[in-house]
């Protein structure tokens, strides 16, 4: 067991931080989703799933919604394939700053513009069922990205990849605020009992899959400044320290926000998909 834990240590000191919630954030985001859409929408849901060998992507298989919500992060092995895409994944809306998307969100190369764009594709039923699939994987996607606060508000600092943290007794040459909510928080927040997608459901409140895709980046906007920088260095907008410290207390405090927004994107993403789909 040791080993193991060893091994993940390694995995999260190592990843890259292009990958917002890692594998376990978007599938849990995906899975909440599938939970939540209509019968008639996730029979439609696994036909499209059906086309995963037209997107001749063999590594990366989209046999599952969790798998499809995945795909996009884990096509990035294929380099100039799919570099088109990179800057789909975030938004750095300067957390000191009235919110604002323009600058952002700059020629529709960001995370909130490809979320409408990739609905729309979708719905679409005259596109072949290999671009829809496409979309498909991209909407579960970017509607999980837009969730990590870290890809939706920034200090120009890259999404707090640039600031340097510790979680409890961890640290490493890689280990920044960023990967931290990525990966740490967000396996911590999730496996919180009640765990898993129907754990999170639990505490779903009528409202949350509200609001336009404006509504969701200006809220995660403010998540970033007002809970994740907030913790990790107290005025989001003052003096940056050499590294941030995220202690237990601090860590105890951040894992309701942070399994607030996982389900947020779930529920979200199932009303996504019954609007394109049916």
């Amino acid at each position: 067991m040791f080993t193991r834990f060893l091994a993940a240590l390694a995995l999260l000191f190592a990843s890259s931080p292009a990958q917002a919630w890692w594998e376990y954030g978007h599938y849990t985001v995906a899975d909440v989703a599938m939970l939540q859409v209509k019968p008639a929408t996730r029979a439609k849901i696994r036909q499209l799933l059906r086309a995963g060998p037209a997107l001749d992507t063999p590594e990366c298989p989209t046999t599952t919604l969790a798998l499809a919500a995945y795909w996009p992060d884990c096509i990035k092995q294929y380099r100039e394939r799919f570099s088109y895409a990179n800057s789909w994944h975030y938004q750095n809306a300067d957390i000191c700053k009235p919110f604002d998307l323009k600058e952002a969100c700059k020629d529709g190369n960001c995370v909130s513009a490809q979320i409408t764009r990739n609905a729309k594709l979708l719905a679409d039923s005259k596109l072949p069922k290999r671009e829809r699939l496409m979309a498909l994987s991209f909407l579960a996607h970017f509607v999980g990205d837009l969730h990590m606060p870290l890809h939706a508000g920034d200090k120009n600092d890259r999404g707090g990849n640039d600031l340097k943290a510790s979680y409890g007794m961890f640290q490493g040459p890689r280990t920044n605020l960023h990967s931290v909510w990525d990966g740490f928080l967000a396996e911590r927040a999730i496996s919180t009992p009640p765990a898993g997608p129907k754990g999170l459901l639990e505490s779903a409140k009528p409202g949350m899959a509200d609001g336009s895709v404006t509504d969701w980046s200006r809220e995660s906007w403010a998540v970033s400044r007002d809970v994740a920088y907030t913790v990790a260095i107290g005025d989001p907008c003052g003096p940056v320290p050499a590294r941030a410290t995220l202690d237990n207390a601090k860590i105890e405090a951040l894992v309701l926000s942070v399994r607030d927004q996982v389900l947020r994107g779930g529920l979200r993403l199932a009303r996504l998909l019954d609007g394109a789909l049916n």
